[in-house]
Order: C-alpha cells, then sequence, then structure tokens
C-alpha cells in the first residue's frame, strides 16, 4: 500500500519543466515546429517498500489530427492507471500493460468524422528491485552510465527503419537516411484498437540514470553513450531536472527540427520518507539563431522561433516489408 502518490503532466506548452526531486522531465516545441505535439506525464508512488518514480512520454503523429490532443490524453490516462497499479502491489509489467490499454481507450474516444488521432507510447517504472519499461512506437528509453560500456538502448524502435536493419536491407545509417526512417508500425489510436506493447524488465548494473525521450532528442544521438557524454555522470544525477534541461537545449541547439520531450530518473532511488512535491514551470524557451550541436551544457537561447515543423504522419502506402497494420510515421517537411 502507497503512502502517498505525487504527480503531474504537461503537453501542448512551448515549453514546460516537471520537477518531482526523484524524476525530472522537459518539453519543448523546439524550433520548426509550430506546436508542441509531445506530451509528458510523472508520478512518484511512495509504497513500503520505498519510492517509485514513474514517467510516461507520448508523441503525437502529426498527419492525424488533433497530435497534441492524442498526446496529452494519452500520458493523462495512463499514469493514473499506473501510478495505482503499482501502489497497490501490481507486478510493473502488467500494471505498465494496464496502462497501456487505457491509454490506446482515451484515444479511441477521440475518433470521430475527422479521422483517429494518434500517438507513440514509452513508459518507465523505476522500482527497488528492477526498471521495467513499456513502448510502442518509436519513443526510447536508454540506460545512461558513467562507463560507456554499460550505457545502453533499452528499446526497440517500432519503425520501418528498424524492420530494414533487422532484416539486413539497410544498415542503420542508411535506413536513418530514408525518407521513411520514421514511419511507425506500432502506436496507439483507434486505427489500431488492440495494441500489443513491448514490455521490458532489468536491473541495472550500478549507479546511473534511466532516460527516457521523444525522438526530437535521439535525432540527434541516437547511441547511448554518445547521449550519456552530454552529462557530466555521475554528478548529473544530483540534479535531473538541470540534466534534462541541458539535453532538451543540446537538442534544441542541434537544429530543432522536431518537438524534444525528455525524463530523466537518477537510479539508485534515493530513499524519502515523506513526499517531494512535484515543481512545474511553464516557459518561453527562445530559439538559438545559429543550431550548433555541443557536448556541453548550452547556453541560454535567444528570442526567435521558425513556424515551419516536421514530426510523425500516417502513411496511405504499405512498404513490402511491413506485414501488419497501416503504419505511420515521422519526419519530413
Amino acid at each position: 500500500m502507497s503512502m502517498s502518490t505525487t504527480a503531474d503532466s504537461a503537453g501542448g506548452q512551448d515549453h514546460a519543466e516537471l520537477d518531482a526531486g526523484l524524476v525530472a522531465g522537459v518539453t519543448d516545441r523546439g524550433v520548426r515546429h509550430q506546436r508542441n505535439e509531445d506530451a509528458i506525464a510523472l508520478a512518484t508512488v511512495y509504497t513500503a517498500e520505498g519510492p517509485v518514480p514513474l514517467a510516461i512520454i507520448s508523441d503525437g503523429v502529426s498527419s492525424a489530427p488533433r497530435p497534441h490532443e492524442a498526446s496529452l490524453a494519452a500520458v493523462r490516462a495512463a499514469i493514473g492507471v499506473l501510478a495505482e497499479s503499482v501502489a497497490a502491489g501490481e507486478e510493473p509489467g502488467a500494471a505498465s500493460i494496464a496502462a497501456v490499454r487505457t491509454a490506446a481507450s482515451a484515444l479511441i474516444k477521440l475518433a470521430g468524422p475527422g479521422g483517429a488521432p494518434a500517438a507513440t507510447y514509452v513508459s518507465a517504472v523505476a522500482a527497488p528491485d528492477a526498471v521495467t519499461v513499456c513502448w510502442l512506437g518509436d519513443s526510447r528509453a536508454y540506460w545512461l552510465a558513467a562507463d560507456p560500456a554499460q550505457c545502453t538502448r533499452v528499446t526497440r524502435d517500432d519503425s520501418l527503419a528498424e524492420e530494414l536493419v533487422a532484416a539486413g536491407l539497410a544498415s542503420p545509417e542508411e535506413a536513418m537516411a530514408s525518407p521513411q526512417a520514421h514511419v511507425i508500425t506500432r502506436w496507439l489510436g483507434a486505427d489500431l484498437p488492440e495494441p500489443v506493447p513491448h514490455v521490458v524488465s532489468f536491473t541495472p548494473p550500478g549507479p546511473g540514470a534511466l532516460l527516457v525521450c521523444s525522438d526530437g532528442l535521439w535525432n540527434y544521438r541516437p547511441e547511448a553513450a554518445g547521449l550519456a557524454a552530454l552529462l557530466a555522470l555521475p554528478s548529473a544525477l544530483g540534479d535531473p531536472l538541470a540534466a534534462a534541461s541541458s539535453l532538451v537545449r543540446f537538442a534544441v541547439e542541434a537544429g530543432g527540427m522536431d518537438n524534444i520531450t525528455v525524463a530523466l530518473i537518477p537510479l539508485p532511488v534515493r530513499t524519502a520518507t515523506v513526499p517531494i512535491p512535484i515543481r512545474t514551470a511553464t516557459v518561453p524557451v527562445p530559439t538559438p539563431t545559429v543550431p550548433v550541436p555541443t557536448a556541453t551544457p548550452p547556453a541560454p537561447l535567444p528570442p526567435e522561433r521558425l513556424s515551419k515543423g516536421v514530426g510523425h504522419r500516417l502513411v496511405s502506402i504499405v512498404p513490402p516489408i511491413w506485414r501488419g497494420p497501416r503504419p505511420c510515421g515521422a519526419g519530413g517537411p
């Protein structure tokens, strides 16, 4: 039985920051999108075994209607179920699947004559004994540590690019260079009413951080060790909000071609006897005049943003390699 739970969510804002102490996240519109179609929800469940941080990120499919509503509806519906299930002592994998199904139902209800909103999904439960990650689409989770050899990508994209690489038809670089690199093969939405998510559990090999993010970040630094190099590990683990903010700024300065959302959970979880209230900030973040990738915390951003956007989109052409429901994708002007 939980002592208490704190939770919050954000989506649609140009920039928002969530800080729960044990888990923190930042979402940003980026440079070239007209709006933020990502969403994030965080919670900390305080149980008899200790605090359990939770994080969920969803990325709306731009070519489907109301993608910003889809992502926010998904995380808001899922975080309550995930927190309640973990608080009740349910196995994290089962709790994660229940949360996905609730999010899927929320998106099905959004469908109407104008079409079916759709979104990607990734969640993380950092229980005392193991970390559980659940996902559909190409939003990712990474394990980051000071030792590059310990860094790894936890998730495998549900995307055409991943299918091409797995089939030996393209190298990772060739697949990502394809115009259909971000065509996804699993998602949340009424056109995939019974999604089958992936669930993975693992025990961290030592101190580090679980990174959960949308493709707006990993597009610019896809390898786990490369992402870890952007953080001053292990010192960055003492301030997860500052660390998450530095990753978002890196992506914005690298070009900001998509919405960017990052959640960071330092592990092992610090012991706490009372809830840490989530502090929420919604503030405008201006755009850099010259996007320059950097592995160090970047300077504050100057005030201009561009309007042309890119993001996930549904496609009507089914690639020969695809053997399932209609794919949707991201990227492109």
